[in-house]
C-alpha cells in the first residue's frame, strides 16, 4: 500500500497527461488500487480499466492482466483487439536453433494424452508438473501465461530447462530465453542476462513490450 500512496502523490504532484497501470487481475479489489483510482478521478482523469487477455491483442501467450489507462482533457482507451496468433508461428524461425531435448515422464503422459484424441501438430509442453500432469499448448494456439517461477527451482536457482518442444517428426526442443522473450512480446534484438533466473525475472515480470507500444502509440496519436 505504501508503493500505492507514493504514486498517488506523484499523480497530484507530476499531473502526468496520460498514466497507466498494469498488474494481476486480483489487484482490483485491493486497496492499493483504490488509492490510485481515487486519486485519478479526485484529480480530473476520465479513467478506463478492464482485464484483458493479451492474446487478443496480438500476443503468442494467454495472459490475463488487469489494464487502467488515465487521461486528463481526452479519453485514451484500450487499443483495438488484433487477430489472435499461436506460439508456433512466433518462434517457428528460432526451434532450429534451439538445444535438444527429452521429455520427462509427465511430459510424456501428457503428448499420448493429446496424441489419443488429435492429430499430431507441434506441441509446447511445460517441464513443471508437480504432482499434476504437464500443460501443453497445440502450435495453433496462444501458449500458457509466462511465469517468473518457471524459470527458477524452489531455491531460486537457475532452471536449465522450464519448457520443452515437441515436433511431430519426433523432435525435442528445450524452449529457450529468446524463445520465451517473443513469447512475451519482446523484440528479437532485445538482449537478456545470461542467467536465466535474473533473465526470467525480467520476462516473466514484465509487462509484454508489444502491447505496451499499442497502447501508448494510441494515447501519443490522441493526445498530439
Amino acid at each position: 500500500m505504501l508503493t500505492a500512496i507514493a504514486i498517488a502523490e506523484a499523480i497530484r504532484q507530476l499531473q502526468p497527461r496520460v498514466f497507466t497501470l498494469e498488474n494481476v487481475p486480483r489487484y482490483q479489489n485491493s486497496q492499493s488500487f483504490a488509492i490510485i483510482l481515487n486519486t485519478l478521478e479526485l484529480e480530473g482523469y476520465l479513467v478506463d480499466y478492464s482485464v484483458v487477455n493479451m492474446a487478443d491483442f496480438g500476443l503468442p501467450q494467454a495472459r490475463r492482466r488487469l489494464i487502467l489507462v488515465g487521461s486528463r482533457g481526452f479519453r485514451v482507451a484500450i487499443p483495438a483487439h488484433r487477430k489472435p496468433i499461436g506460439w508456433y508461428e512466433a518462434i517457428a524461425h528460432l526451434i532450429p536453433t534451439m538445444t535438444d531435448s527429452q521429455l520427462l515422464p509427465k511430459q510424456r503422459q501428457a503428448l499420448e494424452k493429446f496424441l489419443a484424441g488429435n492429430a499430431p501438430t507441434p506441441l509446447l509442453i511445460e517441464r513443471l508438473g508437480g504432482r499434476t500432469q504437464s500443460k501443453y499448448k497445440p502450435g495453433h494456439l496462444p501458449c500458457n501465461t509466462i511465469l517468473r517461477s518457471h524459470f527458477t527451482d524452489h531455491k531460486g536457482c537457475n532452471r536449465s530447462k522450464f519448457a520443452d518442444i515437441w515436433l511431430p517428426d519426433g523432435t525435442v526442443k528445450s524452449l529457450s530465453i529468446a524463445g520465451a522473450a517473443i513469447l512475451q512480446g519482446f523484440p528479437g534484438w532485445y538482449d537478456f542476462p545470461n542467467e536465466t533466473a535474473t533473465a526470467g525475472s525480467i520476462i516473466g515480470y514484465s509487462v509484454p513490450p508489444s502491447f505496451a507500444s499499442q497502447l501508448f502509440m494510441s494515447a501519443q496519436s490522441i493526445a498530439m
